[in-house]
């Protein structure tokens, strides 16, 4: 028997008058997805505890004007450039590309109307969500004409997969992520006991002051990019042997929070991409992290085809953004788990290649797991890899 299709519902409008949508996805294991077509947004991600307790593990907004006017990236698709570019400029081909400088002099996730910003057609199939975006040539600066998919797939076993496509008509430079902001004791947003009636009023334990502190977070990297005090490259791989950017066993992330080191204290915490060890069959996702949270009992595990993990321990979240339930999001109360190619990537000759030219696609897949669920320990369900 085919799983259902997404349910739809409306979401109010964009700025400029157009509908949005958001689109539920359910799994026989509880966990249930709620995706936006504005910036393909994945509004709500509702994961049962141990004891079937439901909540959503996401922080999100209440509106669309929340979401254009003053969301940090909450669970937004990033494109054309996840992460910085330094300088807001690069080399492709012998020709100089300038692009808008939105983050102190450099370009951050795609110039200040990247893919978070844009209206997203949806085509619902059978489990899944297929978003996808045509951004023109000159885009932001960048060349080509780009056709993007997204698809958002819900497995029976409670597996969010997010698979992206993308092909353009002229040498260019992509780089794509989810910016999910994950805090596993749940956002307040709770939906109740599985067995329940779905949506439900009932309110979890929330994000707090330091909401992610106690959270248990292991890494499968052995290096990480230190970056300037502009959040940019400024040296090679360095191995985290020794320092609080060593998670190659699980580890309290408010033990590195707290650790006078000078490149915690430049990001007022992590905000830094981990190079993620190679994989045997690059077109398989391969562990890149595995998040826990002791108090719910619940776990994710991010599998990935992406070379590199930025996380981001919320920094500069600072009490002004609220919830759906109104409660306040503050400093390091979630993280966020991006895979990726590496920052900076088209300034530097070593770093895995980001460009896409005529005839090529581009596949990645991320993956979300819930192994706390019964029969969470899947084996990965394959993906694609950047040619």
């Amino acid at each position: 028997m085919p799983a259902p299709l997404p349910h739809r519902s409306p979401f109010g409008r964009t700025p400029d008058g157009q509908p949005v949508e958001c689109w539920r996805l359910e799994s026989a294991a509880g966990v249930a997805a709620e995706i936006l077509t504005y910036g393909g947004i994945l509004h709500a991600l509702h994961v049962p505890d141990p004891a079937g307790r439901r909540a959503s593990v996401v922080l999100s907004l209440p509106d669309v004007p929340a979401y254009a006017e003053r969301s940090p990236y909450f669970g937004a698709l990033i494109g054309r450039y996840a992460n910085r570019i330094g300088s807001a400029r690069f080399l492709l081909d012998g020709r100089l590309h300038r692009l808008p400088a939105n983050d102190r002099g450099h370009t951050l996730h795609g110039g200040p109307d990247g893919f978070h910003h844009r209206l997203w057609q949806a085509e619902p199939l059978p489990g899944a969500l297929r978003l996808t975006l045509h951004s023109p040539d000159g885009d932001m600066g960048f060349p080509g004409g780009l056709d993007v998919s997204a698809t958002y797939a819900l497995g029976e076993d409670g597996t969010l997969a997010l698979s992206f496509e993308a092909r353009t008509d002229r040498a260019t430079v992509v780089n794509l992520t989810n910016h999910a902001y994950f805090n596993l004791a749940g956002t307040g947003a709770d939906d109740g006991p599985v067995s329940g009636s779905g949506s439900g009023s009932g309110s979890g334990p929330g994000p707090g002051p330091g909401g992610i502190l106690g959270h248990m977070l292991r890494i499968d990297a052995d290096g990480f990019l230190p970056v300037s005090t502009e959040s940019i490259p400024w040296g090679p791989e360095q191995q985290v042997a020794g320092t609080p950017f060593d998670f190659t066993s699980p580890r309290a992330l408010g033990d590195g929070l707290r650790a006078p080191d000078p490149q915690v204290k430049a990001a007022d915490g992590y905000d830094h991409c981990w190079v993620l060890r190679p994989s045997a069959d690059p077109g398989v996702p391969r562990t890149a992290a595995v998040l826990h949270d002791p108090g719910s009992g619940r776990t994710m595990e991010v599998r990935t085809t992406e070379p590199g993990i930025q996380v981001y321990t919320a920094n500069r979240l600072d009490g002004s953004l609220a919830g759906p339930d109104g409660r306040r999001y503050g400093p390091h109360d979630a993280v966020c788990l991006e895979t990726q190619h590496l920052p900076d990537s088209p300034n530097r000759a070593g770093y895995p290649s980001t460009v896409l030219r005529p005839g090529e696609v581009l596949r990645s897949r991320t993956e979300f797991r819930f192994p706390h669920l019964a029969g969470g320990t899947q084996r990965p369900t394959g993906g694609g890899e950047r040619p």
